[in-house]
């Protein structure tokens, strides 16, 4: 996974995580939830890249690829 795709990720995680606590602080269910949605979309973004950076090195180590 490249730096800038992180880098989002985790501004989309700290994000959702601010806006669930804003949400839970105000009572706002809707603004808690979409907090929770986002730091689940951030996860899930993660959890994918992982995977393709695992089946490009499984791929890469097969057919001898090192220096991508």
């Amino acid at each position: 996974m490249n730096t800038d795709d992180k880098f989002e990720n985790a501004k989309d995680k700290v994000g959702g995580q601010a806006k669930e606590g804003l949400g839970k602080v105000t009572g706002d269910k809707e603004t808690q939830a979409e907090g929770q949605a986002q730091q689940g979309k951030a996860d899930a973004k993660d959890k994918l890249q992982d995977a393709r950076d695992t089946v490009k090195g499984a791929v890469d180590g097969v057919f001898g690829n090192k220096d991508k």
